[in-house]
C-alpha cells in the first residue's frame, strides 16, 4: 500500500496503513504467544529438564531477552536508512526455522537456540510496528496509537497461548506448535511483503516540518542535546545515561519486563506444581494477556488526555501488586484475579512509556531512540529471567521469584515518580529542555 504523497499525519488520514500495521503486530504477538503456555510445562516431559532446574528452565528466556534487546537497537537504526518495511521482512525471515526447531528438537538447548531466532524476529518485527505507527499519527495521538498497537500484539499473545494450551491437551504438543507457528509466520511474511506500507517518508517529512518550526505537536525536548544527524552512539548515550527523563523511562521499561518474564515461565511452573491443568494455565496466562491488551484501548488515550507520568507510575505499582497476589491464592479464581490485576497495571504503563519516549525524541532519530529504549526494556527479559531463575534455584523457593519481581516494580515506580518530568506535548512542565 503506497503512502499519500503529502505524507500528512493522522489516524483518519492513514487508516489503511494503520490497520495493516495492527494486523502485523497481532501476528507478531501470536508468534511469541505460541511458547507461553506449553513449552515451560513440557520442559520436563519432552526434554528431560529436571524438576527444580530453574536456571536451565529460564535459559530460553535469557537468550530471548538479550538477543531481542540488541536487535531492538539494531532495527531502530537500520529502519532510518533501510526503511521500516525491509526491517520487518528480515524479522519474519528470521522466524521461519522456529517451528521446525520445536518439532525436531532433541534437547532443551534447541529451544534456547530457537529463542535466539525469536528474539531477532521480535526485535525487528514488533519494533517496526511501533515505529511505523509513530510515523503516521499526530503527536497528540501517540498514546492511543501505542495502546492500540500493544492491544493487538498482546491479544495475539493471549489468543495463541490459549489456543496452543487447548491444542496440546488434545493433540501431540510439538505437532500442534509446529502447525500453528508455521501458519502464522507464513501468513505474516506474505502480508508484510505484499501489503505493509513503507512509512519512513512520513518521519522525514515530519522532521523537516519540525526543524522549520511548522510541526503540529510539542517540541522534542531532547533535540538540543544532539546534532542534526546524530550517530548511533550519540543517541545511545543520550537515552542510556545523559538524559534524566530518558534514563527514568528506560529503567522502568527494563524492570517491567520482570513481570512479563514471571508470567512467561514462573507462573506456568508455579501453577503446574500447584496442580493446575494445561487448560487452566492457558486461561490464567490468557486472562493476563487479554486484560493487558484490551485495557490499552483506554489507557493509551488516557495518557493523551492526562499525561504520561502518573499512568506509568501507577501501572508499575499495580502490576507489582498483582504479581505479588498470585502465589497468595490457591484456586483458579484467585489466580485469574491476580492475572487480571497484573494485566491492568501493565496496560497503564506499557503504551505510556513508549509514547513518552516518542514525545521527547526528534523525528529524524525517533526510530533510533525507540530502539535504544526497547534495547534496555527487553534486556529486562534476560536480566529478569537470570535473576529470578538464580533466586529460585538458590533458595529452593519458587515464590521467591514473585517477591523479587514485586519489590523491583515498587522501587522502579518510585524512581519514575521522582525523576520523570511530564513529556506530553501539550502538558510539558519544562519547555527549556531535559534536566540532566
Amino acid at each position: 500500500m503506497s503512502a499519500p504523497s503529502a505524507h500528512v499525519q493522522g489516524l483518519r488520514e492513514n487508516l489503511g496503513l494503520f490497520l495493516h500495521q495492527l494486523v502485523q503486530v497481532l501476528l507478531v504477538g501470536m508468534t511469541i504467544g505460541l511458547e507461553r503456555t506449553v513449552l515451560p510445562v513440557l520442559a520436563e516431559q519432552e526434554f528431560g529438564v529436571a524438576r527444580g532446574s530453574f536456571t536451565l528452565l529460564f535459559a530460553f528466556v535469557v537468550s530471548f531477552g538479550f538477543v531481542k534487546g540488541a536487535m531492538n537497537f539494531v532495527s531502530g537504526r537500520l529502519s532510518e536508512t533501510w526503511g521500516r518495511k525491509r526491517v520487518l521482512l528480515l524479522g519474519w525471515i528470521a522466524a521461519l526455522p522456529i517451528p521446525f526447531m520445536i518439532l525436531y528438537a532433541p534437547s532443551w538447548n534447541w529451544m534456547v537456540a530457537a529463542n535466539i531466532l525469536l528474539g531477532i524476529n521480535q526485535g525487528f518485527a514488533w519494533s517496526m510496528t511501533v515505529t511505523a505507527k509513530m510515523d503516521i499519527i499526530r503527536p497528540a495521538q501517540r498514546g492511543m496509537a501505542t495502546g492500540m498497537n500493544e492491544f493487538a500484539g498482546y491479544s495475539g499473545v493471549a489468543l495463541a497461548g490459549l489456543a496452543t494450551g487447548y491444542a496440546a491437551s488434545f493433540f501431540a504438543p510439538r505437532i500442534s506448535l509446529f502447525i500453528f507457528g508455521l501458519t502464522i509466520i507464513l501468513v505474516a511474511l506474505a502480508h508484510a511483503w505484499f501489503v505493509f506500507g513503507e512509512t519512513l517518508p512520513f518521519a522525514r517529512a515530519e522532521a523537516a516540518r519540525h526543524d522549520a518550526g511548522a510541526g503540529n505537536g510539542g517540541r522534542a525536548r531532547a533535540r538540543q542535546d544532539l546534532p542534526a544527524n546524530p550517530t548511533a552512539f550519540q543517541v545511545f548515550r543520550l537515552v542510556s545515561y545523559q538524559s534524566r527523563d530518558f534514563v527514568a523511562l528506560s529503567q522502568a521499561g527494563h524492570i517491567e519486563k520482570y513481570v512479563d518474564t514471571a508470567m512467561w515461565v514462573l507462573v506456568p511452573l508455579y501453577l503446574h506444581l500447584a496442580g493446575a491443568s494445561l487448560i487452566q494455565i492457558g486461561w490464567v496466562t490468557g486472562i493476563y494477556g487479554v486484560v493487558w491488551g484490551a485495557s490499552q484501548l483506554w489507557t493509551g488515550p488516557l495518557s493523551d488526555r492526562f499525561g504520561r507520568k502518573w499512568p506509568a507510575v501507577s501501572g508499575m505499582w499495580l502490576s507489582g501488586a498483582g504479581i505479588l497476589m498470585l502465589p497468595a491464592f490457591s484456586s483458579f479464581a484467585g489466580w485469574a484475579l491476580a492475572a487480571a490485576v497484573t494485566g491492568v497495571g501493565m496496560a497503564l504503563l506499557y503504551p505510556t512509556l513508549i509514547a513518552a519516549v516518542s514525545d521527547i525524541s526528534h523525528p529524524s532519530w525517533r526510530g533510533s531512540s525507540l530502539g535504544v529504549y526497547r534495547f534496555w526494556r527487553d534486556l529486562g527479559y534476560g536480566v529478569g529471567a537470570l535473576a529470578i531463575g538464580l533466586l529460585a534455584q538458590g533458595t529452593g523457593l519458587i515464590v521467591a521469584g514473585f517477591w523479587f519481581t514485586a519489590a523491583a516494580m515498587a522501587l522502579s515506580g518510585l524512581w519514575l515518580a521522582l525523576a520523570l518530568t511530564e513529556t506530553h506535548p501539550d502538558l510539558q512542565q519544562n519547555k527549556e529542555g531535559i534536566s540532566r
